[in-house]
C-alpha cells in the first residue's frame, strides 16, 4: 500500500503526465455528458421501450459500444461504431487497391490522406444508419413519445447523429494527441465501465430472486475473474525467435556477437479482430433497417445474439479478421531486411528468403491456436446468458468488453509506466515491465 501511494504521489509530480491525465479525464467527462443529451424533438420520459429493447440480444452490443447512448436517444447514440465500420473498409482496400497501397507507403503524409478519407466515409456510413436508427425509434417508441414530426425532424435528426458521431471521433482524436493511450479505445471502455454497475445490479436481482441466490452470483465473480486472468495472459503471449548477431570490428571497437530474441505476439491483433467482426454482425440489423417483426429470416437469424449461426459467423470471422489484422501489422520481409542489415541471422536458418518464409510460418503456427482462443472468448457471453446469467451482465464474460478492458488498461498503465521510468522514478510493478500490445492498438 505504501508503495501505491508513493506511486500515485510520483505520477502527479510529472507536469506533463498530470496534464494529460487531466485532459484525458475531461474529455471523457465530455462524452458522458453528451451521452445522456436526447434527442430534440422526443420525449425523454417516453423512452422506457427503447430501453426494454436494449437489454438483451445485438441491440444491447450496440448499446454497450455507445456506452448506454443508443437506449437514451442520445445525440451520441450512434457511437463509434460508424468510424471503425470505415476503417474496416479503409483497411481492406490498403491490400486490394493500389492507390491505398501506395498512400500507406507515404508515411505521414498519406496517413493523413487516408484518415481524411476514413472521415469522409464515416460520414457517408452515418447517412445511412441515421435513418435506420430514425425508423428502430418510430418502430419502438409510442407515437406520443415524437414532440416533433415530419421532415423537419428526420432532416434534423440525422444531422445531429451525424454531427455527434464525427463529434466523438474528434474527441478521441484530441484523447490521443494530448492526453493518455488510445482515445478511440478509451471513449469505448468508458462506455463499457459505464453499464457494469447497472448489469451488476440486475444480475443481482435476477439470482437472488432464483434458486441459486448470492452463492451463484460468487461462483459467477470467480469465474469471471479467471477469464479476466486468462485474457490478460493471451494480451501478453509471446514467443520468441533467437537472433544471433555476428561479431563487427569497427576502427578499435567490436560489435554484435551476442544473441537477442524477437518476441512474436500470439495475439498480435490485439483486440481489433472482434471489433471488425462485430462491425461486421451490425450489418443485417442495419439493413432490415431494425424492422423488429417485419425482418427476413436471415435478418432475424444474425439478430439473435444466442444463435447458432451468429456465434459460428462470429467465431469464424475473428479467426479471419486475427490472420487478416497480424499480416498487416507484421511483416515479415522487413524483419528480415532489418536482420540482414545489422548483421543477424536465425540460428540454422538462411539468412534472405529462408529467414521470411520460417517467420510467416511461425506467425501462422501461433497465431491460429491465438484466433481460435480469441474467438472463444467472444462467444463466451452467449454460452453464458444460455447457462442463466442476466443478458446485461452475461457481457462481461469474455468477448468484447473484456478484452478491451483488459487491453486499453493494460496500454494506458504502459504508457503511465513510461513516463515514471523517463523521469527515474519507480514504476507500477516491482520489476518496472506492464506488458501491453505494444505499438498494436486498439483501433
Amino acid at each position: 500500500m505504501k508503495r501505491f501511494i508513493e506511486t500515485i504521489k510520483n505520477i502527479f509530480k510529472i507536469e506533463d503526465l498530470r496534464s494529460r491525465i487531466f485532459i484525458t479525464l475531461g474529455y471523457i467527462l465530455i462524452y458522458r455528458l453528451g451521452a445522456h443529451i436526447v434527442l430534440p424533438g422526443i420525449d425523454p420520459n417516453q423512452l422506457a421501450e427503447l430501453q426494454s429493447q436494449t437489454k438483451e440480444g445485438v441491440l444491447s452490443l450496440l448499446d454497450m459500444f455507445s456506452g448506454g447512448a443508443f437506449s437514451k436517444a442520445s445525440i451520441f447514440a450512434l457511437g463509434i461504431m460508424p468510424y471503425i465500420s470505415a476503417s474496416i473498409v479503409v483497411q481492406l482496400l490498403g491490400i486490394a487497391v493500389p492507390y491505398f497501397q501506395r498512400l500507406q507507403k507515404e508515411g505521414e503524409s498519406g496517413r493523413k490522406k487516408i484518415n481524411q478519407i476514413t472521415r469522409y466515409l464515416t460520414i457517408g456510413i452515418l447517412i445511412i444508419q441515421s435513418p435506420s436508427y430514425i425508423a428502430n425509434l418510430h418502430h419502438t417508441l409510442p407515437s406520443s413519445a415524437f414532440v416533433l414530426q415530419g421532415n423537419f425532424f428526420y432532416i434534423s435528426t440525422v444531422l445531429i447523429l451525424t454531427a455527434g458521431t464525427m463529434f466523438v471521433m474528434w474527441l478521441g482524436e484530441k484523447i490521443t494527441d494530448r492526453g493518455l493511450g488510445n482515445g478511440i479505445s478509451l471513449i469505448i471502455m468508458v462506455g463499457i465501465i459505464a453499464r457494469l454497475p447497472f448489469a451488476f445490479t440486475a444480475e443481482i436481482t435476477t439470482q437472488y430472486k432464483a434458486a441459486g441466490g448470492l452463492l451463484f452470483v460468487l461462483v459467477e465473480l470467480i469465474i469471471l475473474f479467471v477469464i479476466f486472468m486468462v485474457s490478460i495472459a493471451l494480451v501478453q503471449a509471446v514467443r520468441r525467435i533467437p537472433v544471433q548477431y555476428a561479431k563487427r570490428v569497427v576502427g578499435n571497437k567490436q560489435y554484435g556477437g551476442v544473441r537477442q530474441y524477437i518476441p512474436l505476439k500470439v495475439n498480435a491483433a490485439g483486440v481489433m479482430p472482434i471489433i471488425f467482426a462485430q462491425a461486421l454482425m451490425f450489418v443485417p440489423l442495419m439493413i432490415a433497417g431494425f424492422g423488429g417483426e417485419n425482418m427476413g429470416g436471415f435478418a432475424t437469424a444474425f439478430s439473435n445474439y444466442t444463435g447458432f449461426w451468429y456465434n459460428f459467423t462470429f467465431a469464424l470471422l475473428i479467426i479471419v479478421f486475427t490472420y487478416f489484422y497480424t499480416a498487416v501489422t507484421i511483416n515479415p520481409q522487413q524483419m528480415a531486411e532489418d536482420m540482414k542489415k545489422n548483421g543477424g541471422f536465425i540460428p540454422g536458418i538462411k539468412p534472405g528468403k529462408k529467414t521470411v518464409e520460417f517467420l510467416d510460418s511461425i506467425m501462422s503456427k501461433i497465431t491460429l491456436p491465438g484466433s481460435i482462443f480469441l474467438a472463444f472468448i467472444a462467444i463466451m457471453p452467449a454460452l453464458a446468458q444460455l447457462a442463466g446469467v442476466n443478458a446485461q451482465f452475461a457481457q462481461f464474460f469474455g468477448g468484447t468488453s473484456l478484452l478491451i478492458l483488459v487491453g486499453v488498461i493494460l496500454d494506458t498503465l504502459q504508457q503511465i509506466e513510461s513516463h515514471l521510468l523517463m523521469r527515474h522514478y519507480d514504476g507500477l510493478t516491482k520489476s518496472g515491465r506492464i506488458k501491453g500490445r505494444g505499438s498494436y492498438s486498439t483501433i
